[in-house]
């Protein structure tokens, strides 16, 4: 008999945000492997006897960090415990968690994956910005602002989405908003098209800027926005102005 790991999402930053089975599987986890992103409320819900392993990545730490956590939820598996990988928003979502399943497959170990609230949707419904809209969207996308630095090239064609999409969601791409705000703009995006910026969406810390394409890079300079944000463009960013609810 070997243990059995939980590829668990917590959400997007506000406890209550969790879902019932995660927080059933905390309570009978023997560890916890959780990222950088989990709030301390819902950290405050693991058993005192629950071993608590901090195992978060911050963007541009070595790609070695992930091999780490891979070798840690098999070699916990193998003295019989129950884990819990415990991530930010969607395990699946740009959260690595397709990567961690297929190691422990590789490696012979049971798991489940429990899906969270995704950082892009949770941020953007509490900001009133509803990512499709019978009126102005039909559909979404979500792209990541910082792809894998071992790619030897850009996959993301942002000249391609300026046109095909009618809202983009992007992830991890403050610091590049600049330039992907430019190749939009040189794919045909409207100029004047709507930008929102969110940093900690969801948690009391939640706080939004709105421009467009050509000076959402200077707005964000000028608020002082950090990571972790996501940037949302497209029509429907508008709607936070009618229906946002957040305060």
């Amino acid at each position: 008999m070997i243990g059995k790991v939980y590829l668990v999402g917590a959400g997007p930053g506000d406890s209550k945000l969790i879902t019932l089975r995660a927080v059933e599987l905390l309570q009978k986890a023997d560890v916890v492997l959780y990222d950088r992103l989990v709030s301390k409320k819902i950290l405050a819900m693991i058993p005192k006897n629950a071993e608590k392993v901090y195992v978060g990545r911050a963007v541009g730490d070595d790609t070695k960090h992930q091999d780490s956590t891979n070798e840690l939820m098999v070699n916990f598996a193998k003295k019989k415990k129950n884990i819990v990988r415990l991530k930010g928003g969607d395990p699946i979502i740009f959260g690595r968690g397709g990567e961690e399943a297929e190691y422990l497959k590789e490696n012979k170990i049971k798991y489940e994956i429990i899906p969270g609230i995704t950082s892009g949707i949770g941020s953007a419904t509490y900001s009133g910005i509803p990512l499709t809209h019978r009126k102005y969207a039909s559909s979404v996308v979500f792209v990541t602002g910082h792809e894998d630095p071992e790619k030897k090239i850009e996959v993301v064609k942002w000249k391609n989405l300026a046109k095909s999409v009618d809202t983009i969601v992007i992830m991890m791409g403050l610091g590049r908003i600049g330039i992907i705000c430019k190749q939009l703009a040189q794919g045909g995006m409207k100029k004047d098209t709507p930008v929102a910026v969110i940093q900690n969406g969801t948690t009391s810390k939640h706080r939004m800027i709105t421009g467009n394409i050509t000076n959402i890079e200077k707005l964000v300079k000028e608020k002082n926005f950090k990571a972790p944000s996501i940037i949302i463009i497209g029509k429907v960013v508008d709607l936070s102005k009618i229906i946002g609810w957040k305060k």
